[in-house]
């Protein structure tokens, strides 16, 4: 596996993938404990589960389309949240 520098995003966009990141990764630490035996709590939590990787997903369709960064097949990009540089992963 190999990563390749591909480009950068503003701070500001920078910040909104860094809060979506956060907070699917919290969703998910809190689906390994909750149960369906709250009905209500565990519907809500898979809708905004949902919500979140859609949003997420839709981020980086619409940066990658914005700046045109390199993708190869089986690739995937990643964000150093520090610096905000976006790295090509390649298999």
């Amino acid at each position: 596996m190999t990563k390749k520098l591909v480009g950068n995003v503003t701070p500001e966009e920078r910040d909104e993938i860094q809060m979506l990141f956060e907070r699917r990764n919290g969703l998910y630490e809190l689906a390994k404990i909750l149960t369906a035996d709250n009905a209500e709590l565990y519907e809500k939590l898979v809708k905004d589960m949902g919500e979140t990787g859609t949003k997420f997903q839709n981020w980086w369709d619409r940066m990658a389309e914005k700046y045109q960064w390199e993708s190869v097949n089986g690739g995937s990009w990643e964000i150093i949240f520090e610096t905000g540089e976006i790295m090509l992963v390649e298999p």
